[in-house]
């Protein structure tokens, strides 16, 4: 069961479906004060982050900081958090998950996808502050696609999606392709079958109404629709065991096709160019890479803090930022 689906380019639907956990944060003059975003999880000191959204502060003139906080102390950062100069934060792994239990309340992608990777802040009737959890990852791979690929909702709709891999990433892009790419089901690959099993439970529990299938051999996806979408979202290593084999025969087996759609390659570290990326690349189909993503991810996150719609942000500057600090870690 596919939901109805519309273009969504702009966020405002990020904005406004914020303020349905509260009034805004931000009054008279707050824009020009020197306040606090941090990113809390270990290990984060590659993180490219504190680039991204210290770039966007300082493109839109805001005198914010946005800086890491590598600790598995949780007492330690919610003193941070609910400091009077923090405005809010993002939050990786480890945290993703048991982090929930911080927050007030979870926004509807948040309690689907079970984890979270950004918290924002709403004033209640009586003026006091709520910390939200949302997964704005999800509207990184929305915005990807969406921004990227030129027609891809006439790709997407109606039409199988696959994404590759178990984990975090994994959970926020079945979201965002059954979500608001359209597509009428999502087959999952993966090199161990447990990981997909518990994704598949996770999200029935949540409540998703979607449909989640394990594709375990290449004869199995033969017999299956060419996806109209695809998201990979595994490291960029050799396949050497067997599950990693046969999910790489099944991805190859999709790709072959003369049926062409737009894929989204999430992984971007340690180069942006993965193998998964070149197959894609030959077999004719349209890529995305992940920077699109992670840039995307985190203008979704600054639209709640800074509570500003998309069109207020320039990103070119941020985007080429971004992908000059990638090009220096690779050939580094």
């Amino acid at each position: 069961m596919a939901p109805s689906t519309t273009n969504t380019v702009g966020g405002d639907d990020i904005l406004t479906s914020s303020y349905e956990h509260g009034t805004s944060m931000l009054p008279l003059g707050v824009l020009t004060k020197p306040l606090k975003t941090y990113l809390f999880g270990n290990p984060i000191s590659h993180s490219m982050a504190p680039l991204l959204h210290n770039t966007l502060f300082e493109e839109h003139g805001v005198p914010w900081n946005y800086s890491l906080f590598e600790s598995l102390d949780d007492a330690a950062f919610l003193q941070l958090l609910k400091a009077d100069n923090c405005i809010g934060s993002a939050v990786t792994m480890p945290h993703k998950i048991n982090f929930m239990s911080h927050v007030d309340h979870l926004t509807e992608e948040g309690r689907i996808i079970g984890s979270i990777n950004t918290v924002f802040i709403r004033l209640d009737a009586a003026g006091n502050k709520r910390y939200i959890g949302t997964n704005t990852d999800c509207i990184g791979v929305r915005e990807a696609f969406l921004q990227n690929i030129p027609g891809v909702l006439e790709m997407s709709r109606g039409k199988p999606a696959l994404v590759i891999g178990g984990g975090g990433a994994c959970r926020s892009s079945v979201y965002a392709v059954w979500k608001w790419l359209g597509a009428s089901k999502v087959y999952l690959i993966n090199r161990v079958r447990s990981e997909v099993d518990e994704v598949i439970a996770a999200f029935k529990a949540a409540g998703f109404m979607g449909e989640l299938l394990w594709i375990g051999s290449v004869e199995e996806a033969k017999a299956l629709e060419t996806p109209g979408c695809i998201v990979g979202t595994i490291p960029d290593y050799p396949p050497k065991a067997e599950g990693e084999l046969v999910c790489r025969a099944i991805a190859e087996e999709f790709l072959g096709r003369p049926e062409k759609g737009a894929m989204l390659e999430m992984c971007y570290h340690p180069k942006p160019v993965t193998a998964l990326y070149r197959l894609a690349e030959e077999a004719g189909w349209k890529l995305v890479g992940g920077t699109e993503a992670m840039v995307h991810q985190g203008i979704a996150q600054q639209i709640l803090w800074k509570e500003s719609p998309l069109e207020d942000f320039r990103l070119e500057r941020a985007q080429k930022v971004v992908q000059a600090e990638l090009e220096t870690r690779w050939t580094h």
